[in-house]
Parts: structure tokens; C-alpha cells; sequence
């Protein structure tokens, strides 16, 4: 399985950008796709996340980010509105679920979004 980013970039703080990410491969299930992103000096946190139906935002993003699921092409998209520098980092893009013969937990290569002053 190959997860596919793209969409990142460098723009000015209260800019929109919008990230996506496509898996492709022997994919029986997806349950989750996800964002998250790894800022300088930081942890990787959870963005934004679509398990099972439900919706989860870190408190950070709440109303400036919105995630959705084109389950159809196995495509997770990142709509981010209202961009602020500390939303500086690289995003990277989560799958889990299963393929035919085993649990899948697959991550994407990270794509940069930087948000200057």
C-alpha cells in the first residue's frame, strides 16, 4: 500500500491551503485516514482525523480546518483556512485499516506547509 501527499506549500499567514492524500494498493478496508503534523522542535501531533465516521480536531485547528474522505478513491483531503505561522510544520497523511491478509497502519512521506508572518 502507497499513500500519495500533496498540497503543501508556503504562503502568508491567513492563507488557505489544501492538503490531500490517496492511498492505492491491495486495500480490503480503510478505517481511519488522518492528518498530522510535526512542527521544529516539536512531537508529532493529530491534526485532524476520520475513523469510523467520526470527526476529531485538535483543539488548535477547531474552525480553520476541515477534513474529508473521498472513499470512493481512497483520498483524504485537509481543507485549511485561515492559516497561522504556527501552523508551520510537515503534515503527514495516516491510514489504518487492513489489506487482504493483514492490519494496515501506513503513513505518507510528510509534505511541508510553511506559514510566514
Amino acid at each position: 500500500v502507497q499513500l500519495q501527499a500533496s498540497g503543501g506549500g508556503l504562503v502568508q499567514a491567513g492563507d488557505s491551503l489544501r492538503l490531500s492524500c490517496s492511498a492505492s494498493g491491495p486495500i480490503f478496508k480503510i478505517n481511519a485516514m488522518g492528518w498530522y503534523r510535526q512542527g521544529p522542535v516539536k512531537q508529532r501531533e493529530l491534526v485532524a482525523s476520520i475513523t469510523d465516521g467520526v470527526i476529531t480536531y485538535s483543539d488548535s485547528v477547531k474552525g480553520r480546518f476541515t477534513i474529508s474522505r473521498d472513499d470512493a478513491k481512497n483520498t483524504v483531503h485537509l481543507q485549511m483556512n485561515s492559516l497561522k505561522p504556527e501552523d508551520t510544520a510537515v503534515y503527514y497523511c495516516n491510514v489504518k485499516g487492513r489489506t487482504l491478509l493483514l492490519p494496515l497502519d501506513k503513513w505518507g512521506q510528510g509534505t511541508l506547509v510553511t506559514v510566514s508572518s
